[in-house]
Order: structure tokens, then C-alpha cells, then sequence
């Protein structure tokens, strides 16, 4: 597939143009290109910031216009922090994501435009574009660095096409409890508890005890966290049988 490319009107520092490449990277983008950029992006300043994503600078491609830049592209964003009062559809970098994928999907080639660090895009340059992007945020607080704004346009372009679970559970090297295993910990816990006259009223004991199964069930519990469960059963025990001991 085909990658949106990151373009960036007027860039005026470097740093921050390396910056940028170090959220592309993040988010699988790769095609930088710089319309008059203000300093040299291969500068040892933009090479440090871009935390090892020095290729992109490299890679990048320099314009002298913003037309010139995206000549060659079907369709174009414009990212933008303010209504800039033109008839024009604008989206959130969410939906531009969406939209991005769909054209591409469709084989046209596509761009988001960037503005300069002060001042952003000129209304001449998001004339250019098709659509606008807007970043929801705090109304009273709305800032955004270069780099920041690039990131979260990537990192949607990156979710959208992302097919993993939107919630997964890290287990490290431990395996899954076996269901032996957790009927052995239930039959030791019900045991203990049974000596210890936890279950009085014995008619609710049948309930009772399914309900702390659901309990330990929904835990999702490994095999190395059965035995520790096992350990803190006993122990409990050991030590309360030690204190009765003492306490005769």
C-alpha cells in the first residue's frame, strides 16, 4: 500500500523538522517532503532530534511551492487550527485517516500539508488542498508543536489500519492456567474454608461458592499465579493454626 505523504510549508527549524520524522516513523510514514524549508534539515540539530529516524531526512524531498510539492498527488488535506471561513469540508484527523486509507485503497495518491511552527498554513496553501483537519482539543488551550500535530494525524493513519484488539492482556512467559489447575486451587480454597466455618449457613453454601469461582474465573489467572494462591491459602492456614497454638 501506498503511504500519504508528510508535507511540511515552511518549516522553520530544523530540530523540529527531525522531530517530525521521529513521529512519521512511529506511525509507518516514510515520505517526507519540505516546501522552503528555513534551515538545512540535515543539520547535525535535526539529525539528533529525529532519534534515529535520520533516513527520512535524508529520503526527503525539497520544493519551492506548495503546488509544486503536491503536483503529483490526487488528493491533499490541509491540517489547520482556526475556521479559516472557506466553503471546504473539514475532519478530524480520525476521519481524515479513514478517508486517507479508502483513497489509497482506491490507488490515488495522497498528502497532509503542515504549516510553519508560528503561524501555520496560509489560506492560499489550504486552497490547494480538499479537505481541512482539524484537531478537536481544549477550546481555552489549543497549542500544538510541528511534531505533536504531525504525530496525532499518524497515529490515526496508524489505528485505522491497525487489525489488533483494541484490549489484550500481557501475560510474559507465564501460560495460562489449565482448568485442572484452577479446580485444584477452588477444591484447597473451599477445603480451608469449609475448617474455618466460612461457610455457616450451609443451604447458600452451593452459591456461595460458584460465586467465588466466577471470581477467580474472570481473573484469567496463569499457572504461576494458581501457585502463588495456593501459597497464601496455606499460609494463611499455617499461621492461623500457629496462633491458636500459642494462644491455648
Amino acid at each position: 500500500m501506498d503511504l500519504p505523504a508528510v508535507i511540511l510549508v515552511h518549516p522553520q527549524l530544523s530540530e523540529n523538522i527531525g522531530t517530525t520524522t521521529r513521529a512519521m516513523l512511529n506511525c509507518g510514514l516514510t515520505e517526507l517532503r519540505l516546501v522552503s524549508p528555513r534551515e538545512n534539515w540535515l543539520s547535525a540539530k535535526a539529525i539528533a532530534a529525529s532519534s534515529g529516524a535520520a533516513a527520512l531526512l535524508r529520503a526527503a524531498r525539497c520544493f519551492d511551492t506548495t503546488a509544486e510539492a503536491i503536483a503529483d498527488l490526487h488528493r491533499v488535506y490541509a491540517t489547520t487550527g482556526r475556521n479559516r471561513f472557506m466553503v471546504k469540508p473539514v475532519v478530524t484527523p480520525r476521519r481524515a485517516a479513514t478517508e486517507l486509507r479508502d483513497h489509497i485503497a482506491q490507488g490515488l495518491r495522497c498528502g497532509v500539508l503542515f504549516g510553519p511552527e508560528r503561524t501555520g498554513l496560509e489560506n492560499d496553501d489550504i486552497a490547494l488542498a480538499d479537505v481541512g483537519v482539524t484537531v478537536p482539543l481544549n477550546p481555552d488551550y489549543c497549542s500544538l508543536n510541528l511534531a505533536q500535530s504531525v504525530l496525532l494525524v499518524a497515529y490515526e493513519w496508524y489505528q485505522a489500519g491497525d487489525p489488533a484488539e483494541p484490549r489484550a492482556m500481557t501475560r510474559g512467559a507465564a501460560p495460562v492456567a489449565l482448568k485442572e489447575d484452577l479446580v485444584g486451587f477452588f477444591e484447597h480454597l473451599e477445603r480451608e474454608l469449609d475448617d474455618c466455618g466460612f461457610f455457616r449457613a450451609i443451604e447458600k453454601r452451593p452459591v456461595m461458592v460458584r460465586n467465588i469461582r466466577n471470581m477467580f474465573e474472570r481473573a484469567d489467572l496463569t499457572q504461576q499465579e494458581v501457585r502463588t494462591l495456593h501459597g497464601i491459602v496455606h499460609e494463611l492456614v499455617t499461621w492461623r493454626r500457629k496462633k491458636g497454638e500459642v494462644e491455648k
